[in-house]
């Protein structure tokens, strides 16, 4: 409350107590403390494969040669990469090199490999309900950075399959053989 104080007969300033500002101030503090919802953390959902060690051959999910890309991030934000899976001791693939970049990056090559996909069921050579398929393989001289671009890759170009995948011997080899021949 407001009050006057008054000394000899002159006009007084007028005196306010805060006090009750204080107890206002806490209560709404409290009150927005309580209704107020924090962020969220921001996490991408990843779908772990079932690993079972006992599972027969037949069993498992298999990759056609023909819709496999496989991707090997290396260092310098280097993406080697062939069609196929590679399996194939005696057919070495052909090891390509790309970069993040908007001009002829691994975005066009995302979008060449379903293109192509395209190409092969409506020649008849896949079936219908094949789509492309993306093995992606770290290397230990990628960057976090490397892996979280290219899972951003496959969502901008919307690639319905992909894996991340343990790097193999011979794909480290392959990355050695392409390094020394350039």
């Amino acid at each position: 409350m407001a009050e006057l104080e008054v000394k000899g007969g002159k006009k007084g300033a007028p005196r306010i107590d805060l006090t009750p500002m204080v107890d206002l101030g806490f209560l709404l503090i409290t009150f927005f403390m309580f209704t107020t919802t924090m962020s969220k953390p921001k996490a991408m959902e990843i779908q772990m494969p079932f690993k079972d060690e006992n599972m027969q051959d037949e069993d498992k999910s298999k990759i056609k040669d023909g819709t496999a890309l496989t991707l090997l991030l290396s260092r310098d934000h280097r993406i080697y990469y062939y069609n196929g899976i590679g399996d194939d001791p005696t057919k070495p693939p052909v090891i390509e090199v790309t970069y993040f970049k908007d001009k002829d990056g691994i975005r066009d090559v995302l979008i060449n490999k379903k293109k192509t996909v395209r190409d092969l069921i409506s020649q008849g050579i896949l079936g219908a309900t094949d789509k492309a398929t993306v093995l992606i393989k770290p290397d230990s001289t990628s960057t976090t950075g490397d892996l979280i671009s290219i899972l951003d890759e496959m969502t901008i170009n919307a690639i319905p399959i992909y894996a991340v995948v343990d790097i193999t011997p011979v794909d480290r080899e392959f990355i050695q053989k392409t390094e020394a021949a350039n």
